[in-house]
């Protein structure tokens, strides 16, 4: 269209013409060009930055030579509107910034040949200087938003199937591991162990199916606390039992590196202390400020006085590696124990320490 209206206000303005032939030249060659720009425009892989580069200075020739082909007080270029083609390219590709260089050359080539700036000219160009940064800045959120729109689709489409895989196994997998659990521990014997490793197997993939709708990557800076509890659980030596909110437990990533720590600080003092074949559960609650992780075993638990004693003594293992990391966040950590076994009871903010 900016095409048609440049042929066609030239034809009415014939008599503007100093030169007319020359300016008929200039005419037929943007008409020409595009035709090949729209061409060369129309596939990616000829969409360079040297296409559109030629593409503008297409236009900045022809607003130099209209002093000449018209005169040193002509009012209007010979491109006129035409120049927009070339100033959305540059948007389009090189966003705000390309709009703002590409608007800034054709607004110097299109004043500094005048004799005289009217209003009307300080207007046009004052619209291409806004226009061009704004155009560009628009195309770039567009390509933003369709970008992570593909992402959300990618998300939704992975979570869809791991739901399907998830159900697969529960109604197989899950079963079978657990009717072989509970008949080889009845049987006794070698199939006692057999039972054991298909418990194992069975905790190991529920995990992992609880694990499905964790966030990976969630926005601010946060993680996903409960999916980093089920991950780390998973790979412990000890038996343990990881119980979530069942959604996304989103925390600072501080916060949740060292409160994943502290869990597993306590879990490695479960094996130290209770030896592999204790159990142990992971608790996760999450309010609208902190989260409370709950770690408990069956072990012989601590006798009174013990942490007291291991302090002044110089071994700081508990101390520096559960206490010490949760109040370094900003956290509490207390503990419990007695004949049945210890627990943990960590309390951790959302935000992250002040």
């Amino acid at each position: 269209m900016v095409t048609v209206n440049m042929v066609g206000l030239n034809a009415y303005r014939r008599d503007n013409f100093d030169h007319p032939t020359v300016g008929l030249l200039v005419v037929v060659l943007l008409a020409a060009w595009t035709g090949a720009a729209i061409w060369l425009y129309r596939d990616r892989p000829r969409r360079t930055p040297a296409l559109l580069v030629a593409d503008l200075a297409v236009v900045l020739a022809a607003l130099a030579v209209t002093p000449w082909v018209k005169s040193p007080d002509f009012n209007a270029t010979v491109p006129g509107f035409y120049v927009m083609g070339a100033l959305f390219a540059w948007a389009i590709h090189w966003h705000w910034r390309g709009g703002l260089v590409a608007s800034a050359l054709i607004a110097a080539f299109d004043l500094l040949p005048r004799s005289d700036v009217d209003q009307g000219n300080y207007g046009n160009t004052f619209l291409i200087l806004i226009g061009g940064p704004i155009v560009g800045f628009m195309c770039e959120s567009l390509q933003r938003m369709a970008r992570e729109r593909d992402a959300a689709e990618r998300a939704a489409a992975a979570a869809e199937e791991r739901t399907r895989l998830a159900r697969a196994v529960h109604d197989g997998v899950l079963q079978v591991l657990a009717m072989t659990q509970r008949r080889g521990a009845a049987a006794g014997g070698e199939w006692a162990e057999l039972a054991r490793l298909a418990g194992e197997q069975e905790r190991g993939l529920r995990s992992l199916i609880r694990q499905q709708d964790t966030v990976p990557d969630a926005p601010g800076g946060r993680v996903d606390l409960a999916g980093a509890l089920e991950a780390m659980a998973t790979a412990h030596p000890v038996r343990v039992d990881v119980a979530t909110p069942g959604t996304a437990v989103l925390v600072d990533a501080r916060v949740a590196g060292e409160t994943v720590a502290a869990v597993r600080a306590c879990l490695d003092n479960v094996l130290a202390h209770a030896g592999p074949d204790a159990s142990a559960w992971v608790l996760a609650q999450a309010g609208p400020d902190e989260v409370t992780v709950s770690v408990r075993d069956d072990g012989p638990g601590i006798a009174p006085g013990r942490l007291e004693r291991a302090a002044a003594d110089g071994r700081l293992g508990v101390a520096s590696s559960i206490r010490g990391r949760v109040e370094e966040i900003g956290g509490s950590a207390r503990v419990d124990s007695g004949s049945w076994g210890t627990e943990w009871e960590l309390t951790v903010p959302v935000g992250g320490p002040a």
